[in-house]
Order: structure tokens, then C-alpha cells, then sequence
């Protein structure tokens, strides 16, 4: 990405900006959960930008063994219900070195309303938390499906803890916009944590 560079040294003298080039995220929302049943994003998600990434950063749960998931809306908020189909593969390593696995494994959907695991078996432990990010792309369109990406990493929750990176990614099957999108636990609340919603144009 170039450099910025501003008409006077000191920022506190600023008159003028370069322009910001097309490809740079843009923060547009920031949440931050408290004892949350889950976190939701109703606004800002239009046709102002092509692309929109989601920051996971120390997201906690309340309940243990549990998983991170989400879902989109297309009427606002009212419902989180969009179908689905998606593909998924951990790759995770033990603590000690005992084991680590790499390859497919069925967290995926397959024309389904329900929630997507964006990370599983997290933990309540004090260090416990998941952080990533998650791609939704183009989702004001109103003529393709609404793909997205994502990529977690996480403790497992099990005795010997793993680290495990979750790779996820598939499409909304639907033509009408996604305006609106939802955090939560499979069960219980998140405890803590942030999420950040950047706007990306091409």
C-alpha cells in the first residue's frame, strides 16, 4: 500500500488529506461483549463498500465446550435464517507436542438455516478465547450468492490442549441482499471479547 503523506509535519496541523486508495479497510463498527447472548451488526452493511471483514479478537465464552458461530439476515435483523452451504478443516497441534491432525471434517452445512461453526470446543479457562476474521463478500448484490471466509484459531478445550486454526468458507444462497449479521455461542453467553466490522472497497 503507498505512503500517505500530509501537508505539514505535525498532525495536529493537518489541513488536508491524500486521498485513502481503494483496497484499504475502513472501520465502520466496533462491539464489545459483556455477559452478551451474542453480538449483531444491523447497520452499516450496504452498498457503500464491496467487501466487509469482521475482527474476532479474545472472543470468551460463558459456557464451556462450546462453539463460535454465525448467521446472516436479509430483512435487517428480523431473522437470521439465510441458507447455506459451506466447507470447513481444522488443523491443530497438541501443547505437548503429542499429536497434531490436518484435513476435512464435518462442520460444514449443506443448504442449511442453522448457525455456521466459525470455531469449536472453546474453552472458559481464564486464557482461554478465539480470535480471527471473517470475509463477507459483496453482499448487497442482488444477482450472485454472498460468499465469505474464515479463518479462527483457538484452545481447544481438552486435556492435552491443542491450538486448532479452523478454516471455513461457503456462500449464502441467496440473491437478496445480506444487510445484517449475527455472533454467538452454540450455548450460553460470550463473556468477552470484541469484534470489529471494516468496510473494504475494490
Amino acid at each position: 500500500m503507498p505512503l500517505l503523506y500530509h501537508n505539514n509535519n505535525s498532525i495536529s496541523n493537518v489541513t488536508s488529506f491524500a486521498q485513502v486508495p481503494s483496497g484499504s479497510p475502513v472501520l465502520l463498527s466496533t462491539a464489545t461483549a459483556s455477559g452478551s447472548a451474542s453480538i449483531s451488526f444491523t447497520s452499516g452493511i450496504d452498498s457503500t463498500y464491496d467487501s466487509y471483514v469482521f475482527k474476532f479478537i479474545n472472543i470468551h465464552p460463558a459456557t464451556d465446550n462450546v462453539s463460535f458461530t454465525f448467521n446472516m439476515s436479509t430483512d435487517g435483523g428480523s431473522n437470521y435464517n439465510v441458507v447455506k452451504t459451506t466447507t470447513s478443516f481444522p488443523a491443530n497441534h497438541e501443547e505437548n507436542d503429542g499429536a497434531y491432525n490436518f484435513g476435512y471434517q464435518d462442520f460444514d452445512l449443506a443448504q442449511s438455516t442453522s448457525y455456521q461453526i466459525l470455531a469449536r470446543l472453546v474453552g472458559t479457562e481464564t486464557d482461554d478465547n478465539v480470535s480471527g476474521s471473517m470475509t463477507l463478500f459483496n453482499p448487497s448484490s442482488t444477482t450472485f450468492v454472498k460468499h465469505f471466509i474464515s479463518t479462527t484459531n483457538n484452545v481447544l478445550s481438552i486435556s492435552p490442549p491443542y491450538s486448532e486454526e479452523m478454516f471455513i468458507a461457503g456462500y449464502g444462497n441467496t440473491t437478496s441482499a445480506i444487510n445484517a449479521i449475527r455472533f454467538q455461542m452454540s450455548s450460553g453467553n460470550i463473556d468477552a471479547g470484541t469484534i470489529k466490522m471494516y468496510g473494504i472497497k475494490a
